[in-house]
């Protein structure tokens, strides 16, 4: 079983810890209905992605 050698400083946990922080979802718009989508998924007003219909429109 390992053991630790030294101790770990408070700002070197703190740093590592800062890595791990979890940052808001980025939307961009539709190119056809202008309306907020997740980047690399189909819009769920229109159904186009990449200026072509793929999915059905969310009713």
């Amino acid at each position: 079983m390992g053991v630790p050698q030294h101790r770990r400083s408070k700002s070197r946990n703190r740093q590592r810890r800062a890595a791990q922080k979890l940052e808001p979802v980025s939307f961009g718009s539709c190119p056809q209905c202008h309306e907020p989508k997740m980047p690399h998924h189909v819009c769920p007003s229109c159904g186009y992605y990449r200026d072509r219909e793929v999915g059905k429109k969310a009713e």
